[in-house]
C-alpha cells in the first residue's frame, strides 16, 4: 500500500537477481519469503489505517477527509471559479491577475484518494472487511 512506489523498483531489482539462482526450488522458497514479507507490510498498514478510523481526534482520523476536501476546493477553483471570475471581472473591466492553482499535485493526490476508497469500496463486496 503506502510502500508500494519504493518497494516495486526494489522487486524488480531482486526478481532479476532471482533469475540468477540455479536451483529452483530455493528461488521458489526465496520469492515466497519476500512475497509474505509484502503481505506483513500490507497488514501492518491495514492496521493503522483501522487505528486511525478509530480514533475520535480529528487529527487522526480526519486528516485523509481533509485532504479531500482541499483537493476538492483547489479543483473547484481551478477548473470552475477562476474561469468564472476572470469571465466577469474581464465584463467589468478588470484587467487585474486571479491566482492560479497548479493542479498537477492536487490531480494525483486526488486520484490516489480515489483509488484508496475504490479499493476498499471493493474489499466490501467481497466480503474482506465489514
Amino acid at each position: 500500500m503506502i510502500f508500494d512506489g519504493l518497494l516495486k523498483p526494489i522487486s524488480e531489482v531482486i526478481s532479476k537477481g532471482l533469475d540468477l539462482i540455479p536451483d529452483p526450488n530455493k528461488r521458489a522458497e526465496i520469492e515466497k519469503e519476500i512475497t509474505l514479507a509484502g503481505m506483513d507490510l500490507d497488514k501492518a498498514q491495514m492496521a493503522v489505517n483501522q487505528e486511525e478510523a478509530k480514533s475520535s481526534s480529528f487529527f487522526v482520523a480526519g486528516w485523509r477527509p481533509s485532504v479531500g476536501w482541499i483537493c476538492s476546493i483547489g479543483l473547484l477553483w481551478a477548473y470552475i471559479l477562476q474561469p468564472i471570475s476572470i469571465f466577469f471581472l474581464k465584463v467589468f473591466g478588470y484587467s487585474g491577475v486571479i491566482p492560479e492553482i497548479n493542479t498537477d499535485g492536487l490531480l494525483q493526490l486526488l486520484f490516489g484518494l480515489l483509488g484508496m476508497g475504490a479499493l476498499r469500496s471493493f474489499e466490501k463486496v467481497k466480503g474482506v472487511t465489514k
